[in-house]
């Protein structure tokens, strides 16, 4: 890639997709749904996507209806069931007529079955992967966590693919050679500690090579990865040291707890989606905010092709 574009905020998401020649399709899997609907609606009135809104007609009708929502004039593809409804999701993909994929009332199981199948080939990466995009009031740019939502306990060549991922998704948005901090409990290798030998490992690997695209430091804690002065009283030198672009975690459970937190005590916000597939898929929870909802869908946007 030509140039270096950072994503310092989320309204730069927004100034990414109004570059783009056209509009992203985002295929609405099961919209049958008022707060699916609630965050496709903002983010079409706002010019961010173009809504395919696949699922029980009558009851989407109706739920536009009831609210009011500007969602008039968006394609309506009825779906009698989920299956169904996440069968022409994945299908409209594979034939490049959807750029995005959005959960919305059904089983997460049911749409990802039909993302994986092979007669579609809809996978690209090596392995699929939770994104998540942070606006961090007390960070000078957004970063990405990866992964606190897919890959339950990844082994070293699965976290290798986890970051292979995370790192076409910053190309994506402009950053052409992120910062990457393999976090850990602790900035030397031990043994005794896996997460610390896999973090040696690709940071190896980025040196000889075969991680391409991005710099590599690990192990690193999460507190030298931020702060430059914690860094320069404990004599750790990297270039990733206060600039980071991407925090690889050493499991899922990790991942999930440093989100929440950011979420809930250091007042962040997030944007998630699941990479590795033809398209980003938007997979909110059922308790995402509806500015969550938003930001999601503009990042799926923000990151497709």
């Amino acid at each position: 890639m030509k140039g270096v574009r950072k994503v310092n905020n989320f309204a730069e998401l927004e100034n990414i997709i109004n570059k783009k020649p056209a509009r992203k399709r985002v295929v609405v899997a099961a919209a049958h749904d008022l707060h699916t609907l609630e965050g496709v609606s903002e983010a079409f009135s706002k010019g961010m996507i173009d809504p395919v809104l696949i699922g029980i007609g009558k009851e989407i009708e109706e739920i536009i209806s009831a609210h009011g929502l500007p969602l008039s004039g968006c394609e309506i593809i009825d779906a009698p069931d989920d299956t169904s409804a996440s069968k022409k999701a994945a299908l409209m993909v594979a034939e490049g007529k959807g750029d995005a994929i959005m959960k919305g009332k059904l089983q997460t199981a049911d749409l990802l079955r039909e993302v994986v199948s092979k007669e579609l080939g809809l996978l690209t990466g090596e392995i699929m992967s939770h994104a998540g995009l942070f606006q961090i009031p007390a960070y000078h740019k957004t970063v990405i966590l990866t992964d606190g939502g897919m890959v339950i306990s990844p082994d070293a060549d699965q976290k290798r693919k986890v970051l292979d991922n995370a790192v076409r998704v910053m190309h994506s948005l402009g950053t052409e050679e992120p910062k990457v901090a393999c976090l850990c409990a602790t900035e030397v290798e031990n043994p005794k500690m896996q997460a610390s030998v896999d973090a040696a490992q690709l940071k190896r690997q980025n040196a000889e090579g075969v991680i391409k695209g991005c710099v590599v430091e690990g192990p690193i804690s999460f507190d030298l990865a931020f702060d430059r002065e914690s860094a320069k009283v404990k004599g750790y030198e990297s270039p990733v040291v206060g600039d980071v672009d991407i925090l690889l975690m050493p499991d899922m459970t990790a991942g999930n707890i440093v989100a929440k937190t950011l979420m809930c005590l250091a007042g962040s916000q997030m944007a998630g989606i699941i990479v590795g597939a033809k398209a980003p898929i938007v997979l909110v929870s059922r308790g995402a905010t509806a500015e969550e909802k938003y930001w999601s869908l503009v990042f799926a946007a923000a990151a497709a092709a």
